[in-house]
């Protein structure tokens, strides 16, 4: 027997915690208003969850219009990987954090690399406070990560991060670096705090703190791997129903954890990542270019187009990437290693300047892809799970609104409000109320999990779709459908 209270109360959780707009207008209002008076009876239970699976069923096949544009990409940051054990870099991570203060007090003794990253944090931080300089406060910064980390309630209750971004942090470590030439040399900035650290010392600090971070990106981390990688699956399994006529899926990602790659693997999914070889992989960016095709079951010369195959472009680097010496085989001087070697050089942006080292390889030829891939016509660039923090991204979505055929979707739990004077830069976009904006946010629709689940159609699926609604509108079910109610912007 069906529950029709339970599932009346699932349909108001998931509304009130989502958001789909385009051009500024709520596309589900209908559906909130036809919600202002609770149902009571078992028809009007049947009525309003019936109108809950129009109003997905009409957002699949809206989204299903912009996976059919010629040019699609979607550009993944941070929040994509949390539900796997991935971490925000907005702050510091505890993580991180924790495994340099395990690594700097092996005993009673403070190794002098872990007071230069807390010099390096307290000099970027606006609030300085819980920053540890003193023996005794390093050793209360220790008890107190390990007591949170361990007590998850605890961990949802504090705010004890360090309040700095962590690839900023990074970015001054590699230039205190840079500026000491020689190993004998010290590095001393005036103001507060004073800064007078060695050569020594701010190299195995730099080490520390990347083989923390590559550490905490090893996902999947704390969760059941098969679980965590179940949105990834379908993912690519939804973007994968694509007509083979299109050009073939970008999907650029921000993240350094290798989730995608391993969905990849489990699925028989071949990822163009710009390496090539077998033995030894080597970064060769013109395999972009190439595309697969296997042979008909006639001797007619037909060829078919592979259908399991997306360009995959890690613009931040990743934890698999290796930097070496260039050589006449290996040109740009990196190579891909699943496990990379003690001591080797992981790629992990930023690099020692980060604008300048952004305009060599292989992050040259990564920007300039996604920048080339965004302002063709008829681009769609679904975004998920980024907090808009990177400038160089940042500035090339800035460049495609230029494009009037450009559309911009927004996958996101948290959306800003609309204020023009915002520092937010989809605040600042919400505010024009631009019908090539779709958001979709709350914890409905806007996490990664949320969106594969009920937003990416299957456009298998698609045409039986579109007859399904158009058959429920022509029986004179429009004013229940969201589609009536979402404005003129909708697609």
């Amino acid at each position: 027997m069906i529950d029709h209270q339970k599932e009346t109360r699932m349909v108001l959780d998931h509304l009130s915690n989502g958001l789909f707009e385009i051009a500024g207008e709520d596309q589900l209002i209908r559906l909130r208003q036809s919600c202002e008076n609770p149902p009571t009876t078992d028809e009007e239970h049947r009525k309003l969850k019936g109108n809950w699976d129009n109003a997905l069923r009409d957002m699949k096949v809206r989204v299903g219009t912009l996976l059919k544009t010629d040019h699609l990409g979607f550009l993944f940051g941070a929040g994509v990987s949390r539900d796997a054990g991935g971490v925000l870099l907005g702050k510091v991570p505890l993580e991180v954090e924790k495994a340099l203060l395990d690594r700097g007090i092996p005993g009673s003794r403070i190794g002098r690399w872990l007071n230069v990253f807390y010099l390096a944090a307290q000099r970027l931080a606006a609030d300085k406070t819980n920053l540890p300089l003193t023996r005794d406060k390093v050793l209360e910064r220790k008890a107190a990560i390990e007591k949170i980390i361990a007590d998850p309630d605890e961990r949802n209750r504090s705010d004890s991060q360090i309040r700095v971004g962590f690839e900023d942090l990074l970015s001054l470590l590699y230039r205190w670096n840079e500026v000491l030439t020689k190993s004998d040399t010290r590095l001393r900035v005036d103001g507060t705090p004073l800064i007078d650290v060695n050569k020594r010392d701010l190299e195995r600090c730099l080490a520390e703190t990347i083989d923390a971070f590559v550490s905490t990106c090893s996902l999947p981390r704390g969760v059941d791997t098969e679980e965590a990688l179940i949105p990834f699956n379908n993912f690519l399994k939804k973007v994968l129903t694509r007509p083979l006529n299109l050009r073939r899926t970008n999907l650029f990602t921000l993240n350094y954890d290798c989730l995608v790659e391993k969905a990849a693997d489990a699925n028989g999914v071949i990822m163009l990542d710009g390496f090539v070889g077998t033995a030894r992989r080597v970064f060769r960016p013109e395999s972009y270019d190439h595309d697969l095709y296997f042979p008909g079951d006639t001797t007619e010369g037909r060829v078919h187009r592979l259908d399991r195959v997306i360009h995959l472009y890690k613009l931040h680097g990743s934890i698999s990437w290796v930097s070496e010496k260039p050589t006449w085989d290996n040109p740009y001087g990196v190579s891909f290693q699943a496990q990379p070697a003690e001591g080797s050089r992981i790629l992990v942006y930023p690099t020692p300047a980060k604008y300048g080292e952004t305009l060599g390889m292989p992050y040259a030829e990564l920007f300039r892809r996604f920048a080339a891939s965004v302002v063709r016509p008829q681009s769609t660039l679904i975004v998920i799970g980024y907090g808009f923090g990177d400038p160089h991204v940042n500035t090339i979505i800035h460049q495609a609104l230029a494009i009037p055929s450009f559309t911009l979707v927004v996958v996101d739990p948290f959306q800003p409000g609309p204020d023009p004077k915002s520092e937010s830069f989809v605040a600042r976009l919400r505010s024009r109320r631009d019908g090539r904006l779709w958001l979709l946010g709350g914890s409905t629709f806007g996490t990664f999990k949320g969106f594969v689940e009920y937003v990416l159609p299957d456009l298998h699926d698609q045409q039986v779709l579109e007859k399904v609604i158009a058959t429920h509108r022509a029986l004179g079910h429009g004013a229940d459908s969201p589609s009536e109610s979402g404005g003129k912007n909708g697609k």
